[in-house]
């Protein structure tokens, strides 16, 4: 018979594990961490039907902001139709390991929704693709150790100037070129690997498509867009506070076109 203690423990370890305390990891020294995605989407009820269901996300509305909370990051969603889809733009796609493959594409065909390329992938796992609603692109990696059912992992940026844009992305957020698998052009922010892929192809600016921005989450978000001003980086948004939503924010936007979004506060969503 268990002890009172065992059972109690057991207990706790059950809600660690559950996908309602799912949160951001842990900030690094520099007090950044990994925030979100951004997308906007033409259908509000059906992609937070889609984050619920496939990828276990908890929806939270403050004010007039409405996000999914996943373990390792966020998606905030628009009711707003995007102007393209994220294969059109500089930010490619993002990704999610899932414990189970099999499994994952298994309820998303059932539930209606095509799968796209299925391969190996750069760190030798089973991979796919899939394509929410609005040509949202995403991928997904096997990782049968995963203590979660599904976590953020990646996005990927597609650009003519990968080796370039991972410069200002390792110089601008403080982070070091790491390799994942057989890609060599990444480094990781907590939280989220960021991968640079060349690409021949014409790529359009973030802004208006179907993944509208990325974001980073930050300890003190003041002190680090005033480190971001004696670089001499231009803001779209300079930091303010939007108390309606919990928020302090700012945007800039990448050499590439890729929107960003500077946050504090996603960590108490």
């Amino acid at each position: 018979m268990k002890t009172i203690p065992t059972l109690a423990t057991s207990f706790l370890l059950l809600l660690l594990s559950s996908p309602a305390l799912a949160q951001l990891a842990v900030p690094n020294e520099s007090g950044l961490t990994y925030g979100h995605v951004h997308l906007n989407v033409s259908d509000m009820d059906l992609h937070k039907k889609i984050w619920v269901d496939h990828f276990q996300g908890v929806v939270v509305q403050k004010g007039f902001l409405t996000a999914v909370r996943l373990p390792n990051m966020l998606v905030a969603l628009s009711d707003t139709a995007p102007t393209m889809g994220s294969q059109a733009t500089v930010m490619d796609h993002f990704g999610f390991k899932v414990r189970n493959m099999e499994t994952f594409l298994a309820k998303w065909r059932a539930d209606g929704y095509e799968v796209g390329r299925e391969f190996l992938g750069a760190e030798g796992q089973k991979n796919a693709y899939i394509t929410l609603p609005d040509d949202v692109y995403v991928e997904l990696q096997e990782d049968q150790q995963l203590s979660t059912e599904i976590s953020g992992y990646h996005i990927h940026f597609f650009t003519a100037q990968a080796e370039e844009l991972l410069a200002w992305y390792t110089d601008i957020f403080g982070l070091e070129v790491r390799p994942r698998g057989s890609i060599a052009t990444t480094t990781n922010a907590p939280g989220m690997n960021m991968s640079f892929a060349n690409t021949g192809q014409e790529r359009l600016p973030t802004r208006g498509s179907s993944l509208d921005h990325i974001g980073f989450e930050f300890e003190d978000l003041e002190a680090f867009c005033k480190e971001l001003e004696a670089k001499g980086i231009e803001f779209q948004v300079p930091y303010r506070d939007i108390p309606a939503i919990g928020l302090k924010i700012a945007f800039i936007t990448d050499p590439a076109g890729t929107y960003i979004e500077l946050t504090q506060g996603y960590d108490e969503y």
